[in-house]
């Protein structure tokens, strides 16, 4: 890519100087052929100026000597402009026919075609009516002018080779500048490739490459993050299944030494074991099926009040034995919401079961529906200790347990919440958690009422 980038430079670069070297030959040579001919090189061109408004005027250029007369007066008045330049002119007709010589004590010469060509052109309407020929010293021929135009354009040659040279140091550098953050980001590209994880590019101002290098970056974030996780769910999920693996291998172990007899009571703890596993495969199972976008639902519209109040109903001998008090405040009229009721009872059944776990004797569960034109929104309310600030922002993530001296038995797998949101998702809405400024825990499920 570097090559490809110096060589478009240099190719601009190229282009530009040799239409800079074009233009310009041109140009000069018309400027100095100007500058020649138009008496600017003599200092003869106000007389040319002169004559010419002469000539129009009088169509003729009979009596015209007086203007040399009063162009020499002015000549003696001024000494700077003498030593400047030659005081004699003379003026030719159009066949080449002396009229004036300012040096008049010089014998009459014969006029040559190559004076008429060194000569000034005085042109009215596109006709030569006569030329002013300048005595300075300096005799300036079509092949002078030549010579003259190929010197010009040998300095212009070499003054775009120079530039050229420099424009390459430049461009050298320029595409050194511009491609070091892209060799980076190539260079730890391929070592994320590799496994590392850990690359990072450093990103300066906010071009697009700095816009480039914090997406990169925010990439690797992300893998990391993922990597992370997959490791500690890889860990989690093993040492989920370690506990009641273990415990039904010393059930069974017993039996088979006689130490235990073969009986229901002995059998209960496998297969409290093995509801626990089934719960928790079934677990995984769903959160991989939400994570590939493949969660079935079967949407139907249905009474969310009406649904809330059910699960309520299953919950309520729990709260009885703690004495917790569930309310339940709801509009009086809801449109009906387009959802998988098992699935929404579901997510309320896990509200309602950490609501109630993290609830003391005696406290208060409330639940308050909400209806916007576009959303209906529930918020489960106890009256617990709340959220640890710092598990705020952790409580729906797998296998996570804000309170980490709780046992697995009591705490469940860890993986409602985050089941209960991934449902939430798939449904179109949001679950989300906090801490009531009045204390306990807020968590808030909202749905749209139209999939």
């Amino acid at each position: 890519m570097r090559r490809r980038l110096i060589l478009s430079f240099l190719i601009v670069v190229f282009i530009s100087i040799t239409s800079m070297m074009v233009i310009a030959r041109i140009r000069t040579a018309n400027e100095i052929r100007t500058f020649i001919y138009s008496g600017e090189m003599t200092g003869s061109e106000e007389m040319v100026s002169l004559l010419e408004e002469y000539y129009q005027t009088h169509q003729s250029w009979q009596g015209v000597g007086r203007i040399f007369e009063e162009r020499g007066r002015g000549m003696r008045l001024n000494q700077e402009r003498i030593s400047a330049m030659h005081n004699r002119l003379r003026l030719l007709d159009a066949q080449g026919v002396i009229i004036v010589d300012t040096n008049s004590s010089e014998a009459q010469e014969f006029i040559t075609q190559e004076d008429i060509e060194t000569a000034i052109p005085i042109i009215i309407k596109n006709q030569t009516v006569g030329y002013l020929l300048s005595d300075t010293g300096l005799i300036i021929t079509r092949g002078n002018e030549t010579k003259l135009v190929e010197r010009v354009n040998r300095a212009a040659i070499i003054a775009g080779l120079i530039t050229a040279m420099l424009s390459l140091v430049i461009v050298s550098f320029l595409a050194y500048r511009l491609l070091k953050p892209v060799h980076e980001l190539t260079q730890a590209t391929e070592r994320i490739a590799e496994g590392d994880l850990s690359q990072r590019v450093p990103v300066h101002g906010n071009d697009e490459l700095a816009i480039l290098g914090n997406a990169f970056n925010r990439m690797a974030d992300s893998l990391q993050n993922a990597e992370n996780n997959r490791q500690a769910m890889t860990a989690d999920i093993a040492h989920e299944l370690r506990n009641p693996l273990a415990v039904q291998r010393a059930n069974l172990e017993a039996m088979q030494d006689g130490i235990y007899d073969l009986t229901p009571e002995t059998l209960q703890p496998l297969i409290d074991q093995n509801l626990m596993l089934t719960r928790l495969v079934e677990d995984l199972r769903t959160l991989a099926l939400a994570d590939a976008g493949q969660l079935e639902l079967v949407r139907v519209e249905a009474d969310f009040p009406t649904l809330v109040k059910r699960v309520m109903e299953h919950f309520q001998p729990a709260m009885d034995e703690k004495q917790i008090i569930l309310n339940l405040i709801s509009p009086p009229h809801c449109p009906p919401v387009t959802l998988d009721p098992v699935r929404i009872e579901q997510i309320l059944g896990n509200l309602l079961s950490n609501a109630l776990r993290f609830t003391p004797d005696s406290g208060k569960i409330e639940l308050e529906i909400t209806c916007s034109p576009q959303t209906i929104r529930l918020d489960v309310h106890d009256s617990g200790a709340g959220i640890p600030e710092e598990a705020l922002p952790h409580i729906f993530q797998r296998f996570y347990r804000a309170d980490k001296a709780r046992s697995r038995a009591e705490g469940g797998s860890g993986l409602g919440l985050a089941i209960a949101r991934k449902i939430a998702e798939a449904h179109g809405g949001s679950l989300t958690a906090a801490n009531h400024p009045h204390g306990g825990a807020v968590i808030s499920l909202s749905l749209p009422f139209k999939a």
